[in-house]
C-alpha cells in the first residue's frame, strides 16, 4: 500500500501527475487544486491514496491532509467514485466542503461536475455529522472553526433566513451568522444577529 511518494514532478497532465521517485515513474490522479501548485523539475512530497480493484491499482495524490482525507469521506457516500470526489475537491476547497454540508447548501454541493441535485443531497444528508466535527478538528483558524459549526436554534435559522432573502447565498449567510452569534453571545436579539451578520459579509 502506497501513502506517500516524495520525488520530482515528471509532467502534468490535465487530471494527473507523474511523480518520479529514484526514476520510477508513479502516475498519480489528483484534483485541479492540487496539480495547479505541482511544477515540472520541482521536487514534491505528496500523500497518496491507494485504491485497487480487479483490473488497476489506482494513485490519488493530495499536497494536503485535509484534502486526502475528504477523498476519503466523500468516497463513503453511494454514488461517489473517485472520479467524483476529485471533481468535487477540483471545485471547493476543504473548508468550503465542510461548510457547505454543515449549512445544508445544496445548490453549492451540486456546482462540481458530476453532482446533481439527487447526488448533493445525499451529501448533505449523510455527511452533516462528519462534516462539523471533521470542519472544527481540521481547521487551524477560529474563523473557519466558527464557519463550519452549525448555528443552533430558531433565532439563528431565522436570521440565516433573512440573510438569504436579502440576496446572500446560504452558505456565506450561514457562516455570517455563525461569526455574529457566537461574537455576540446566545442571548442576542434577532435584529442584532442580522446586523452584524451583514457587518460579517461587508468584510
Amino acid at each position: 500500500m502506497i501513502a506517500k511518494l516524495k520525488g520530482v514532478i515528471d509532467s502534468v497532465d490535465t487530471d494527473s501527475a507523474i511523480v518520479d521517485v529514484g526514476g520510477v515513474g508513479y502516475l498519480v490522479a489528483a484534483s485541479a487544486r492540487t496539480l495547479r501548485d505541482l511544477v515540472v523539475g520541482e521536487p514534491v512530497s505528496v500523500l497518496v491514496e491507494t485504491i485497487v480493484r480487479e483490473d488497476a491499482i489506482a494513485l490519488y495524490g493530495f499536497l494536503e491532509a485535509a484534502e486526502r482525507d475528504w477523498f476519503r469521506i466523500l468516497t463513503t457516500v453511494q454514488g461517489v467514485g473517485a472520479r467524483v470526489a476529485l471533481s468535487i475537491l477540483s471545485t471547493l476547497s476543504p473548508d468550503e466542503i465542510a461548510r457547505a454540508i454543515a449549512a445544508q447548501d445544496r445548490a453549492t454541493l451540486s456546482r462540481p461536475a458530476g453532482v446533481g441535485p439527487k447526488l448533493a443531497a445525499r451529501l448533505a444528508t449523510e455527511l452533516k455529522d462528519k462534516a462539523a466535527a471533521f470542519g472544527i478538528a481540521a481547521t487551524a483558524s477560529n474563523t473557519a472553526q466558527v464557519a463550519t459549526a452549525a448555528p443552533t436554534g430558531s433565532l439563528n435559522e431565522d436570521a440565516v433566513s433573512a440573510l438569504v432573502n436579502l440576496g446572500y447565498r446560504r452558505v456565506e449567510a450561514f457562516g455570517a451568522v455563525a461569526r455574529a452569534s457566537q461574537r455576540l453571545g446566545a442571548e442576542a436579539r434577532l435584529d442584532a444577529v442580522i446586523r452584524a451578520g451583514l457587518q460579517e459579509l461587508a468584510r
